[in-house]
């Protein structure tokens, strides 16, 4: 079951920004109480799972679902769980800055905002692969939000005189076209630092 409670109080939990926004800014919040004892290896384990998967926005069955697939593929099953995550369609309209959290990148591709390859694509988990093509439904361009992304994205431009706006080297963005190439898959050096993915992956295995 997907978490919908407050976003502020599952950052406090895990003592981090979770959604990289300053919306949720961790300086402005009251620091969450210690609890006493030192928590055991499970306890951190487990702390370091729940917050990854909040951070991807997923339920528990989704995320122990990618870490099942993972084990079957060749290679390192921690990078790739992580590259299944990063390839989901939500976080890669997150990754290019179509969205501002992982919650409203959801809802924009819930909504059918977006083609993949021309083609209608309303599946937030649906794994992009190399060569795709992520572009926004041509009416979606005169919503208010898609118009101030598009003023963003043309100041950045303009300041670095550089068409590319996205976060992720993987990604090619065009802030004209608002469209979204995937250039090649994420590796180790573009996950997310603060996911301890090798703790994760012990959790798991018990």
């Amino acid at each position: 079951m997907r978490y919908i409670g407050p976003k502020v109080k599952l950052c406090r939990r895990e003592g981090y920004n979770l959604f990289g926004t300053e919306k949720y800014n961790m300086n402005d919040q009251p620091k969450a109480p210690r609890r006493g004892g030192k928590m055991s290896e499970y306890g951190v384990q487990l702390r370091k799972k729940q917050a990854a998967k909040r951070m991807f926005g997923i339920s528990e069955k989704q995320f122990a679902r990618y870490y099942k697939e993972a084990i079957r593929r060749k290679g390192v099953t921690g990078d790739n769980m992580l590259q299944m995550l990063e390839c989901r369609l939500d976080t890669v309209v997150l990754r290019a800055n179509f969205a501002r959290t992982i919650m409203q990148a959801r809802q924009f591709v819930g909504h059918a905002h977006f083609h993949v390859n021309g083609k209608k694509n309303n599946i937030p988990s649906y794994q992009v692969r190399v060569g795709d093509v992520i572009s926004l439904k041509e009416k979606m361009k005169e919503s208010a939000i898609y118009k101030t992304l598009v003023e963003e994205f043309q100041e950045f431009a303009n300041k670095n005189k550089s068409a590319t706006v996205a976060s992720a080297k993987w990604l090619e963005v065009d802030a004209k076209n608002l469209t979204i190439k995937v250039v090649a898959l994420p590796e180790k050096g573009d996950f997310d630092q603060m996911i301890d993915i090798q703790r994760i992956i012990e959790f798991y295995s018990k």
